[in-house]
């Protein structure tokens, strides 16, 4: 019972923090939009700090398990299609999974305020997917699927601009649909620019 409140505490939290940001958020507001007062969240948590740091602790787990990591790969496609394929089940992950979106807007909001914050936004923005995807890269060049060249360049090239049509998508969600369409026309560009044959 008490790690189901302590997951609706956190739950509520980043719904909370997605909209107001950290400084906007209030235990109490927390506390009653949960039914509680506010001694029942601190009987879980010590303090908003407390709930943040928990908060970020989970999203980083949840983020590698759902969408992926360096540390968590997925694995090395067998064939472009399947690369293609791949790219395009992990931008539906991040443009449809709630609490990614959320983390995302919470990590957009408080990159400028809190350092930790900061470091996992350049680690999920941009450092991670780059790491990521020369990771992937390098193991498609192995297997004679992409021409030979910096699998660090091509991941940076690739994931630039993937990322800012999601972030898109947070900014102006009607325009969904059209991103969506113009990440796979990328994806299949460079499979037909780097792919071999």
């Amino acid at each position: 019972m008490a790690k189901d409140t302590k997951e609706r505490i956190l739950m509520a939290a980043l719904d909370m923090f997605s909209k107001k940001g950290y400084e906007g958020t209030n235990i109490r507001e927390l506390a009653a939009s949960l039914e509680l007062v506010k001694s029942g969240i601190y009987k879980h948590y010590e303090s908003k700090e407390a709930i943040w740091n928990a908060l970020l602790d989970r999203m980083i787990a949840y983020y590698g398990e759902h969408f992926g990591s360096a540390e968590h790969l997925p694995p090395v496609p067998d064939s472009l299609e399947d690369f293609v394929s791949m790219t395009m089940r992990m931008v539906n992950i991040t443009i449809h999974d709630e609490q990614i979106v959320k983390t995302r807007k919470v990590l957009t909001l408080e990159q400028y305020r809190d350092e930790r914050a900061r470091d996992l936004a350049t680690k999920h923005f941009l450092t991670g997917l780059t790491e990521m995807f020369t990771r992937i890269f390098s193991g498609m060049m192995d297997k004679g699927l992409l021409k030979k060249d910096d699998p660090a360049m091509l991941a940076f090239a690739y994931t630039a601009p993937i990322s800012a049509l999601i972030h898109l998508c947070d900014r102006e969600p009607e325009k969904t649909v059209d991103a969506i369409r113009k990440i796979e026309a990328f994806s299949r560009h460079f499979i037909a620019t780097y792919g071999v044959k």
